[in-house]
């Protein structure tokens, strides 16, 4: 078994992808169903219906789960986000809202009581999910911010490589289990409130108007 502070990326047999997938999606939905303490890998082969031998076969460890877990949501995020910037037919407001919902979606099942667990047992994980934002943020809020300048939505004046620091590090402090408690917030309802204060403050004029016409037609 693979050390608990050391998962690895699973490389699995292409034969053998198809019960892998289905491995990672009872996993994840054990996951932030009862959390991490909680996911063992007696319940999830009881779940699954096959041996843990079963489950060795294609994972060292829980922890390799998670990780693989945790790198599905990742390229996941990176793939429809891209698709969404690369789509002429929406305008700037369009793709920030798309992006957001993507975005949002993933952190929407995540729990301060589920970071905290990270933290206290498993600070591998910890670690990989905090990677996971460090190549996700730039990558996300970085294209936003260039195509919304090159559409006139967005401030000149702001340093885009300086902007999405700031974002970068606000976020990590928004999504602190101890930040989270005390705001009585989860991390979607952080996320939400703190992507659309960043967005208001870079934007212009017309992208704010833009922007508000856009959420009273939402919330319609």
């Amino acid at each position: 078994m693979a050390p608990r502070n050391s998962p690895a990326r699973t490389s699995v047999p292409r034969d053998s992808a198809g019960a892998a997938e289905r491995i990672l999606r009872v996993a994840r939905e054990q996951l932030f169903a009862r959390g991490y303490n909680a996911l063992t890998m007696d319940a999830l082969a009881h779940e699954l219906g096959v041996s843990k031998k079963t489950l060795y076969a294609h994972f060292a460890s829980k922890d390799d789960i998670v990780a693989a877990v945790i790198d599905a949501a990742g390229d996941a995020i990176r793939s429809r986000v891209a698709a969404v910037l690369a789509d002429r037919g929406l305008t700037f407001t369009g793709k920030l809202r798309e992006v957001v919902a993507i975005v949002g979606a993933h952190w929407s099942r995540v729990t301060p009581s589920l970071l905290r667990e990270f933290e206290r047992f498993a600070p591998a994980l910890h670690r990989r999910l905090e990677e996971l934002k460090q190549r996700n943020i730039p990558l996300v809020i970085g294209n936003l911010l260039r195509t919304g300048a090159a559409a006139g939505v967005v401030r000149k004046d702001i340093d885009p490589d300086f902007a999405v620091e700031f974002w970068l590090q606000s976020l990590n402090g928004l999504l602190a289990p101890a930040t989270l408690e005390r705001l009585d917030l989860t991390p979607r309802g952080a996320f939400d409130k703190g992507v659309r204060l960043f967005f208001w403050a870079v934007l212009t004029d017309a992208g704010r108007a833009d922007l508000l016409s856009s959420e009273k037609g939402t919330s319609t």
